[in-house]
């Protein structure tokens, strides 16, 4: 593959926009990483905290965005500072890093291929009917099959960008429908917690977009052609604005289980709970409330999906390539293009089919999950340790306020993966 960049693109590297309104019109990988971070599941964790504690836990949400805006922040700052991608980081760390990054993604992809076509075929059989659950599960995977091997990484934003908006405007709009008080959700951003919501809390903390296609960061910025420390400031803008969004999305939720569940006893389990949720909206609002609700669902489960097709294979391609690296390929980048990441995408899209019909072996579960609860530890922890180090100038290293915060969320997810692990045993 040809690597010298045309005259256009040399020029788009070298002039990144100046203003900050130049600098929004320009956003898109931040919200590509948010949205695929944001699935059925923090739904649902946003439901059951409002339905629980009200409004209680608002700023269990806005302080979850912020982790995970650092988190992102540090993926990229880490690709535009020094030009190398993620993996090549931990591999300097040693292999031990490297060689659990790729067991973990093998499982992960295979049991993620599963769940995430469920989630989106749940949402499409509760609109439409006329299929059974695994078809179109075998339907949404083969589409976001297709979409990622044609499309290239323009196509993909666009296509994102359109189901954040869906997303966005029927989640906040249900949200705004149940006229929320103002005063009362105001109220929830002073730190405090309800009886039996310390779980809860830390559930809510560490959702709010985040999995391992936050790695995925700083390929998607190279496709934007943000590349060199110039890029810096808007990455960051690009991030805020992404994460910013995605804790209104999720504070809508939030909004919706309070006014529409708290105090009833109803209780929210599951993605098979959106459906409920779906049906009280249709008997009080009426068949428009119910459809607007079910395909912000929808839109959030499908950009879940598409973002991990388009995703992680370029982690999985980028892992391939340095086990193999030569000296004439050590500056290749991987590309959509590269066979390891279309052997990764037909990994995701059809062994996990299997998965559909006879379920998921106990074995693979049980190492899925461990291998999942050290992965955001893992992510902070070489966040820390890269970006204090010599691989990074010193106007780019950490400061002293990421550094709390990145320490901040080794505590947390080691806290939250002990509890996952603790739950399978």
């Amino acid at each position: 593959m040809n690597t010298e960049l045309s005259t256009e693109q040399q020029k788009v590297v070298a002039t990144p926009p100046s203003t900050f309104g130049q600098k929004l019109k320009r956003v898109g990988p931040g919200f590509v990483t948010a949205a695929t971070g944001v699935g059925t599941g923090d739904l649902v964790a946003a439901l059951v905290a409002g339905a629980a504690f009200g409004t209680t836990l608002v700023w269990a949400l806005i302080i979850g965005a912020i982790l995970k805006f650092f988190l992102t922040e540090g993926m990229g700052r880490w690709h535009l500072a020094t030009g190398k991608t993620i993996l090549e980081g931990w591999r300097s760390l040693g292999r031990w890093a490297l060689g659990y990054f790729g067991i973990y993604t093998i499982i992960w992809g295979f049991s993620y291929g599963a769940a995430a076509t469920s989630t989106c075929a749940l949402m499409m059989t509760t609109m439409f009917p006329i299929l059974p659950l695994w078809a179109w599960a075998v339907i949404h995977a083969i589409v976001g099959f297709i979409l990622v091997w044609m499309g290239r990484y323009g196509v993909f934003e666009r296509v994102m960008m359109v189901l954040i908006g869906v997303m966005f405007i029927t989640v906040v709009g249900s949200a705004v429908m149940l006229l929320p008080d103002l005063g009362t959700i105001l109220s929830g951003l002073a730190p405090r917690m309800g009886d039996g919501s310390f779980l809860l809390v830390m559930g809510l903390l560490g959702g709010v977009g985040g999995t391992i296609t936050m790695a995925s960061y700083g390929y998607w910025l190279k496709e934007k052609q943000w590349q060199g420390k110039s890029w810096v400031s808007m990455m960051r803008v690009d991030a805020s604005v992404a994460y910013t969004v995605t804790a209104i999305f999720t504070l809508s939720l939030l909004i919706v289980g309070a006014e529409f569940l708290y105090g009833t006893g109803i209780e929210i389990n599951g993605e098979e709970g959106l459906v409920t949720l779906s049906t009280m909206f249709n008997d009080q609002f009426g068949s428009f409330a119910k459809w607007l609700f079910l395909i912000g669902a929808w839109s959030a489960a499908f950009s879940s999906l598409l973002g991990v097709w388009n995703g992680v294979p370029y982690l999985f391609a980028d892992f391939v390539r340095i086990i193999r690296r030569k000296t004439h390929q050590s500056d290749k980048p991987v590309s959509e293009k590269d066979p390891a990441y279309r052997l990764y995408l037909g990994w995701l899209t059809f062994p996990p089919m299997l998965l559909l019909f006879f379920g998921k072996p106990v074995a693979i579960v049980i190492l899925y999950g461990a291998l999942g609860a050290v992965f955001m530890p893992f992510l902070a922890v070489t966040l820390l340790w890269l970006l204090n180090s010599k691989r990074v100038e010193q106007r780019l290293k950490n400061g002293w306020i990421t550094n709390i915060v990145l320490a901040g969320c080794v505590l947390l997810f080691t806290y939250l993966g002990v509890m996952k692990l603790v739950d399978m045993i």
